[in-house]
């Protein structure tokens, strides 16, 4: 547990003091945003505000569970190094996105089919790996018809608060399910960075249920305490200290980005933020249960997903194309309505962590009913 607290204090220190710098050095080499001409006219003051900053909540991270395993003398296991390799691996997507906005200095990065066929490279590669059954081992099936704690990062079931056993998919369909999570969420958290520390904010509680998670499902591992409640998961406690170091680096980010935002995480941030919680979701068998904890990130990208296909179905049946909302996402719509930014950022807070409290507990209650 000490190497939890380690993670997180460390990532959180590094993402504090490392985000004034990055201020700093971003302010100086021009590393300013590009806002879109169509979004609301308040936000044109945040024109040159530094973007990027999600590089320091990466580096952060990855600095908070190294240095955690570091001083605890412990090994980092696989499946926090695949986490690591998703983590960083759609930053660096989001990084080019946000350099070509920069070099080029317009609103619009990576045009969205490049930008997709990097997320899919990368979910992919992270789903080929987590699905390959090179390290299972038949022999390690426990009379009880668990398969050993350590052999396995994902299944083909597809879960909800574990696996559902009568719900298994052929490799390619579970390869799919993956890459739909991946895509999806990081593009969710990218749609929900929109406003100041709207998106920092909501990943500091959905990250932190993770931590919390993934401690329980540590506790109550089929190795640990083997039984009808326990759970079937790989390297629980070093998702934790993950968890916990992403949790901590969004916190100190969080300083900086709160409003009026002094920086902001850019798709750098963005993206790998939703790409990690979806690998969090596949490694601890929660992958359903993630649609309750990032509720917020749901509704703001249906939002999209609804304005858009309201517009084009008005479009083909009436000639004129009408829309559900004064603009998507979601957080804009109430912008135009009036309301101030941070009363805006504050409800929506407040909103993420009633769905984090459900989700919480409709996990916890599912072990309780097991007993």
């Amino acid at each position: 547990m000490l190497a939890i607290l380690l993670g997180g204090g460390i990532a959180l220190l590094t993402s504090l003091l490392g985000t004034q710098v990055a201020i700093r050095l971003f302010t100086k080499w021009g590393y300013g945003q590009e806002i879109r001409d169509d979004g609301p006219t308040s936000h044109h003051t945040k024109r040159g505000t530094p973007t990027m900053g999600g590089v320091v909540i990466i580096a952060a991270a990855v600095l908070g569970y190294f240095g955690a395993k570091l001083l605890t003398l412990d090994a980092p296991s696989a499946s926090a190094l695949l986490l690591v390799f998703l983590f960083v691996g759609m930053g660096l997507v989001g990084f080019l996105d946000d350099f070509i906005k920069i070099y080029k200095q317009r609103s619009l990065g990576l045009r969205s089919k490049a930008k997709m066929v990097g997320q899919t490279l990368i979910a992919l590669v992270f789903g080929l790996l987590a699905l390959s059954p090179w390290l299972a081992d038949e022999s390690d099936v426990t009379p009880a018809g668990f398969v050993q704690v350590g052999d396995v990062f994902a299944t083909h079931k597809v879960s909800f608060l574990r696996e559902i056993e009568w719900l298994a998919l052929p490799l390619l369909v579970a390869l799919l399910l993956i890459w739909l999570l991946v895509t999806g969420f990081s593009n969710a958290v990218n749609l929900t960075d929109g406003l100041d520390g709207l998106a920092a904010g909501a990943s500091v509680m959905v990250f932190g249920a993770y931590t919390l998670v993934n401690i329980w499902q540590f506790n109550q591992s089929c190795d640990v305490a083997p039984g009808d409640g326990c759970y079937n998961v790989r390297d629980p406690l070093d998702l934790a200290i993950i968890a916990a170091a992403i949790t901590g680096a969004c916190f100190g980010f969080l300083w900086w980005n709160a409003s009026p935002a002094k920086i902001f995480m850019g798709d750098t941030g963005s993206l790998s933020l939703g790409g990690a919680l979806a690998g969090f979701a596949i490694f601890t068998r929660t992958e359903l249960l993630l649609v309750v904890l990032g509720g917020l990130f749901v509704l703001i990208t249906a939002s999209v997903m609804l304005q858009v296909g309201w517009f084009k179905a008005t479009k083909r049946f009436t000639g004129t194309g009408k829309r559900l909302f004064r603009m998507a996402p979601l957080q804009h719509h109430f912008e135009l309505l009036g309301w101030e930014q941070v009363t805006i950022v504050i409800r929506f807070w407040i909103i993420t962590g009633l769905f984090v409290a459900t989700g919480l507990g409709i996990f916890y209650a599912e072990w309780v009913a097991r007993l």
